[in-house]
């Protein structure tokens, strides 16, 4: 008996403005091990122009999924992990747990000692906020803590 296989593709806008799609037609993503795509391109100038390379590419009509695998995919290319918890969370379709807790000490967001100079915050201000920020895959509302624990300290 052969498997039933619906060929997708996903699609995603990259930090330069261009599309990144991601086929798998030979058999379905999977997580563990995150499976490598069939084929993928990117600099698409629209999601139209992607898809249809896409397609061109699969010989056949490709069903869309979520654009997670193909932000996957480009996290493996980098030699990251292909999901973050976020991104496993929302595939999931779980929502992140909210927390009831006051806002933590400045200091302690970004991780940094109570005598610190401005250039070490600000340094551990860029790192926390590349790690954080969610155009790489962060959480929106940690990376905002992290933006308000800045700002407060760059105020005192």
């Amino acid at each position: 008996m052969t498997e039933l296989v619906s060929p997708v593709v996903s699609l995603v806008r990259t930090q330069r403005g261009r599309w990144l799609w991601a086929a798998w037609w030979s058999g379905p993503p999977t997580r563990v091990p995150f499976r490598k795509p069939d084929a993928s391109n990117g600099g698409a100038a629209s999601r139209e122009e992607a898809l249809a390379a896409a397609e061109l590419a699969a010989g056949r009509a490709l069903h869309e999924i979520d654009f997670r695998w193909a932000r996957g995919w480009n996290r493996v290319l980098r030699g990251q992990p292909p999901f973050t918890p976020a991104d496993l969370r929302a595939l999931d379709g779980v929502s992140a747990p909210k927390t009831k807790r006051g806002p933590r000490p400045p200091r302690q967001v970004l991780g940094v000692e109570k005598d610190a100079s401005a250039d070490e915050i600000k340094a551990a201000f860029r790192k926390r906020a590349f790690e954080t920020h969610p155009d790489r895959g962060g959480d929106a509302d940690e990376f905002r803590e992290v933006h308000d624990a800045y700002e407060r300290l760059r105020g005192d």
